[in-house]
């Protein structure tokens, strides 16, 4: 059964993407028999082209996520070859990690309440310094410009680039090699970029290309931050794909191969940019510069990465501050009442958007979970670990953009008979969930000493025997956290579960994005509280356990890896 596990992982991760692209590749050349579509066409195509806005659309998506995606690694890459190895490091490491687990629409929703005209910025700072007794009549929120949604992308994505460096970074001589170049003379930054960043960045372009992909594909944040007036394609897709007009699915699957080529296009000037950096430093490092005056860089770099941690904290506390409050009017710095109504009144509701949400969760988790270690325990039987080749199908569910194969799947999944229900938005979060654990788990796993395993053989411990008494107990502390990571994951899917459910199942991050339409305030802070809630609880159980655990257990505990 183990040797089925990783055929059965790569199903999971190939599968469905290739069969939702399959459905949404038919109709959009007329093919769809249940709607009267039988032969080829370029109808679909045609529609689409004269749809008012497209190129503006289109070129919103491409801008939204270059920039953001740009300005997300330059904040990493300057930040980590400013202070890495350092205490200022250490201490900005443990800011920034947390946010890893706040899903991206309650970000989104938290900023747009912080930046707002009406939002908490404006009202700590009137009126005494601004003079303002009414919220100014400027376009923050929705800009055109879409810098309210490239500003939200760059705090989320900022994290998750520094988990990739991070782990990336043990592999690059790292230490060795920085001071080499501080004894040659070069500064901190300088010596990073020349000597570190070669060895580092092929092992980031692949996390990068996601980053990509998200950005330049994002629903949830667009929503709530984007431009309206046309916004970025892939908002426009899903309004398409909802429209009661059916034979407007053709023109949608065709939209959702555009959106392929869009994000296929970002890459490619992605990679056109990195010859150019990499032209640019060639000739830095022949000009033989030390630069070992970086103290302006390094003092940026610190303050970007901080203001990321910054504005997702006070956004985050402000819907904390707006769920409990009953009377807040501009431009009050905190509520002049206070009242738990928002989450007493509509208790019943909540729960129950609670309970899906869990569950839906739990069993992805639970799910990918199972599957991520019997694939780790059939690579350390076999002693065969997957090539470079392998490992990038890992990243596939999260280089595609999600809206383009979803609404196929959706498709085919409704042709062969599963209509929306919980077993499906499972099915669907699995997709998103199991690489993340899979990448969460692969390293502490294959860093574990073979020697534990060794040894127990030589007094004749049988295979599973291995597996239960040795690697699981060493490996608790990781398998939790991974768990904890597709927890959420899951937790903060949006559009999974808006179309596999077709509105059927709700959580709490569907209801948060549906109510950001210009639903309570006070409601929406509860949601978003939630969301938030959600994955610490994860994060706290998968810290709390092992301590538990091996609360007796001190040699134990000091063995893990």
């Amino acid at each position: 059964m183990l040797r089925l596990a990783p055929a059965a992982a790569i199903a999971l991760l190939i599968g469905p993407v290739i069969a939702g692209l399959a459905g949404v590749a038919l109709p959009a050349f007329g093919y769809f028999p249940a709607l009267g579509g039988t032969g080829p066409s370029l109808a679909p195509w045609t529609r689409l082209l004269a749809e008012p806005g497209l190129a503006a659309s289109v070129g919103l998506s491409l801008w939204t996520g270059l920039a953001s995606t740009l300005i997300a690694t330059a904040i990493t890459l300057l930040f980590l070859a400013g202070w890495s190895q350092t205490r200022a490091f250490a201490w900005m490491r443990r800011v920034l990690s947390p946010l890893l687990s706040v899903p991206h629409a309650a970000a989104a929703l938290g900023l747009a309440f912080l930046i707002s005209p009406s939002g908490w910025l404006v009202r700590l700072a009137s009126p005494w310094a601004t003079g303002l007794e009414r919220p100014p009549d400027l376009l923050i929120v929705h800009d055109p410009a879409g810098l309210a949604m490239i500003a939200a992308l760059v705090a989320k994505e900022v994290p998750f680039l520094l988990l990739m460096a991070l782990a990336a970074l043990p592999q690059t001589d790292a230490d060795r090699l920085t001071r080499v170049a501080t004894g040659l003379g070069y500064g901190r930054v300088a010596g990073f970029f020349y000597a570190v960043l070669p060895r580092l960045y092929p092992q980031l372009r692949l996390p990068i290309f996601a980053v990509i992909a998200f950005a330049t594909a994002t629903v949830e944040v667009a929503m709530v931050l984007g431009p309206t007036t046309p916004a970025p394609l892939a908002v426009r897709l899903v309004g398409w794909m909802g429209d009661p007009d059916l034979a407007r699915r053709f023109s949608a699957s065709a939209g959702a191969l555009l959106q392929v080529g869009v994000t296929g296009a970002a890459m490619l000037l992605w990679l056109l940019l990195e010859g150019c950096a990499r032209a640019a430093g060639r000739r830095a490092i022949v000009s033989g510069q030390r630069r070992a005056g970086d103290g302006a860089a390094r003092l940026i770099g610190a303050g970007l990465a901080l203001l990321c941690a910054v504005l997702v904290g006070l956004g985050l506390l402000g819907l904390a501050v707006w769920s409990v409050a009953d009377v807040w009017r501009f431009p009050d710095a905190l509520p002049s009442r206070v009242s738990l109504g928002g989450w007493t009144d509509n208790w019943p509701a909540t729960r129950a958007l609670l309970a899906v949400t869990v569950l839906v969760a739990l069993l992805a988790t639970l799910i990918a979970t199972a599957i991520t270690l019997a694939c780790l325990e059939n690579e350390t039987r076999r002693a065969r670990a997957p090539g470079p080749r392998v490992l990038s199908l890992l990243y596939l569910p999260i280089v595609v953009p999600q809206v383009s194969f979803l609404f196929g799947l959706q498709v085919l999944m409704l042709a062969a008979g599963f209509g929306p229900s919980l077993g499906a938005v499972v099915f669907a979060h699995l997709v998103f969930v199991l690489p993340y654990v899979l990448l969460s788990l692969g390293d502490a796993w294959r860093s574990l000493d073979p020697r534990y395993g060794a040894v127990a053989a030589a007094l004749g411990a049988s295979d599973a025997r291995i597996f239960l008494r040795i690697r699981l107990p060493l490996l608790l502390p990781a398998i939790l956290t991974a768990a904890a990571v597709g927890f959420a994951v899951s937790v903060g899917l949006y559009l999974p579960t808006a179309l596999i459910g077709a509105g059927r199942i709700a959580t709490v991050t569907t209801e948060s994005i549906a109510l950001s339409a210009g639903g309570s305030r006070r409601l929406i802070g509860v949601a978003s509280v939630l969301q938030m809630v959600l994955p610490l609880l994860a994060f706290s159980l998968a810290l709390a356990v092992p301590a538990v655990v091996f609360r007796n257990r001190r040699g134990l505990r000091n063995a893990q890896p």
